[in-house]
């Protein structure tokens, strides 16, 4: 007798709020179709060698609360079986091994790509279905869908930091906060955007690939000065650790001994970024006879294992079920997404960037309006700074130099910023309207710097 072919679950990457309401969403829609269900433990860690020990059956019974916490009921890793060709052979043996001829992954872009060739190799043998996971919101699923734990990981990272805010206004102090955000700056908008926080700074507001370490220290010390010319000694950066990513290799090898993960990733969590800002920023205060009380708080593993928030749990329940849906009706080969409260496949072959062959990822667009809206409500030098002497007299003065030695050791920072090349060029839409200079009365500044407590 034919034994009945078996859903597998596995789980790559890193932890982000609501895998659980997947697993236990997927496995009660396949077990009340009379499907056995298995927990691949570890992601791909065990299977990929050709280890079949590590997997845990999945009923109704020990699921049906899982949702409401965080973490991974079946573990978690970064194993990628793709590096070598007996591995990826060794994940399509072990499935088949196990009785496994349907598969749903759950992970980000990287997760994705291996789904995709452990789909290729299988070669029509397993069918494969990806739910799309990560807190940095960094998979590009259309009409600006948020990947699920984003929304918790943004809640949890607000809570963070409006107690920070409260702290560095009483204590008139600053915090340099960095946020997770591997390659985009999704979760660090949006946790500055929200708590109204001093300023964000992300990767993708800068026109070169590639930035020197000074540029952003630059950055952080220009806002310290003028903030202190408005007489407030306190406040409150967010900084995407995509930053890092972005460093030219000459600063990136002088921060650490950089390690990278099985995907090729810097070990971003491995670089304390905060402490050397940090560090940096008060070596280039001191060419001003400034002194500011600087503290640098990582934030990211707090958010990733976290109780995922209602709407996640409602979000990663039409996921999981979709998946599982999706696989036994047939499907194969494509990601799920929901839009507009339907399930819509998201092919493997519809999703891969033409240039790196892996699924594409989603940027922050600086030449959105929410991005313009962002960076209008940060204080930070901006181009109007520079063009109102009134203004730069007071940097000057609190920095103790020339307004024409300002000028000189900050401007260059204005030349880099997309937002102001991209209002120059009129690329930026306000109100469904194209801006340029004359649209919104020369470039714009802060709103009411001297008057707001970001």
């Amino acid at each position: 007798m034919i034994a009945p072919k078996k859903l597998a679950i596995l789980v790559g990457g890193g932890p982000a709020p609501g895998i659980n309401s997947v697993i236990g969403a997927a496995t009660i829609r396949a077990a009340v179709e009379g499907i056995e269900v298995l927990g691949i433990k570890d992601g791909f860690q065990w299977i990929m060698t050709g280890d079949i020990t590590h997997v845990k059956e999945l009923t109704i019974q020990n699921v049906s609360r899982i949702h409401f916490r965080g973490g991974s009921y079946i573990g978690i890793s970064r194993a990628n079986p793709t590096k070598d060709k007996k591995h990826l052979e060794n994940t399509v043996t072990s499935l088949l091994r196990l009785n496994v001829d349907k598969l749903i992954t759950i992970g980000g872009d990287d997760t994705a790509f291996s789904a995709m060739k452990v789909e290729e190799m299988a070669a029509g043998r397993i069918r494969v279905v990806h739910v799309p996971k990560t807190i940095d919101n960094d998979l590009d699923l259309p009409h600006g869908i948020p990947t699920f734990g984003f929304q918790t990981a943004r809640h949890i990272g607000v809570e963070i930091v409006k107690s920070l805010m409260v702290d560095a206004q009483t204590t008139s102090r600053w915090y340099f906060v960095v946020t997770m955000g591997r390659k985009a700056g999704h979760l660090a908008m949006g946790i500055g955007k929200a708590t109204g926080a001093t300023m964000t700074v992300i990767p993708e507001e800068f026109s070169s690939s590639k930035l020197g370490l000074k540029h952003i220290v630059d950055i952080l010390v220009g806002a310290i000065i003028k903030r202190m010319s408005y007489g407030k000694t306190d406040g409150v950066a967010i900084l995407a650790e995509g930053l890092v990513e972005h460093l030219d290799e000459k600063d990136l090898q002088e921060l650490v001994d950089v390690e990278r993960d099985a995907h090729d990733n810097i070990r971003i969590a491995e670089i304390n970024f905060g402490e050397i800002l940090k560090a940096k920023v008060q070596q280039r205060l001191k060419d001003f006879n400034i002194k500011v009380t600087i503290v640098a708080k990582n934030i990211g593993y707090e958010l990733r294992c976290a109780d995922p928030i209602p709407f996640d749990m409602e979000y990663t329940r039409d996921l999981g079920f979709s998946a599982a849906q999706f696989i036994l009706d047939g499907g194969n080969g494509a990601m799920v997404s929901i839009q507009n409260a339907h399930f819509v496949p998201l092919y493997f072959n519809d999703i891969l960037d033409p240039v790196t062959k892996k699924t594409r990822v989603r940027m922050v667009d600086p030449t959105s309006e929410s991005f313009y809206i962002a960076r209008r409500y940060m204080l930070r030098l901006n181009q109007a700074d520079f063009e109102d002497p009134h203004e730069l007299a007071k940097y000057a003065a609190t920095a103790g130099v020339s307004l024409d030695e300002f000028r000189k050791q900050f401007y260059y920072l204005m030349e880099h910023d997309m937002m102001y090349k991209s209002i120059k060029e009129g690329k930026i839409k306000l109100g469904g309207a194209e801006s340029n200079l004359a649209h919104i009365k020369g470039v714009p500044g802060d709103i009411s710097p001297a008057d707001d407590d970001n």
